[in-house]
């Protein structure tokens, strides 16, 4: 897989997540953070020939002014067979780490795909908010990933919900690292 761009200096970034959490404890206080479960289940298909299944959703209170969609994908390091389950039970305690970024809409976290990679599939608001989440989302990432397995792909101008319920939308965003193109079904 090849990034869109890197991950954010390791100071910025750990800075950044610490600001999550402190923002993502008042939303959670709040019961601003919600676990739809209208996805869940959902298996998707991408361009890469790669399936995978939506296991968790979390969404907030907000609607995006400039929605985009992000896509990120990693491969875990030491995460084998049943110790996938343990993986997607934990990774609730996560949340914390990305609710609280500015522009955060929603998040589908998808299992492992039939290569081995998760993907997290966002709606966000503002292509650069995103961006910033992602590069500093990256640092985290790397102490639990495969090297050179970090990923992610910015689509401004689309909703999640869009790119579901038709996958072609994403076409014109290019053809490249078919990693991140979801696929209708057949």
């Amino acid at each position: 897989m090849t990034p869109e761009s890197g991950p954010a200096p390791r100071s910025k970034a750990w800075l950044a997540v610490a600001h999550s959490v402190g923002t993502s404890c008042v939303m959670l206080a709040r019961r601003q953070v919600h676990l739809p479960k209208d996805n869940v289940g959902r298996v998707l298909r991408f361009a890469d020939g790669s399936t995978s299944r939506v296991y968790r959703e979390t969404a907030v209170d907000r609607l995006p002014a400039e929605p985009c969609v992000l896509v990120v994908a990693f491969t875990l390091r030491l995460v084998r067979g049943r110790a996938h389950r343990l993986f997607e039970a934990e990774s609730i305690l996560n949340t914390p780490l990305f609710v609280g970024f500015p522009g955060f809409i929603s998040k589908l976290w998808c299992a492992h795909d039939t290569f081995g990679a998760y993907r997290g599939l966002y709606e966000w608001d503002g292509a650069e908010r995103a961006r910033k989440y992602a590069s500093a989302l990256w640092r985290v990432l790397e102490l639990v990933s495969v090297s050179g397995s970090i990923s992610y792909k910015v689509l401004p101008g689309l909703r999640r919900e869009e790119v579901l319920a038709d996958p072609a939308r994403i076409a014109a965003a290019g053809t490249d690292h078919a990693w991140w193109r979801l696929r209708a079904k057949k």
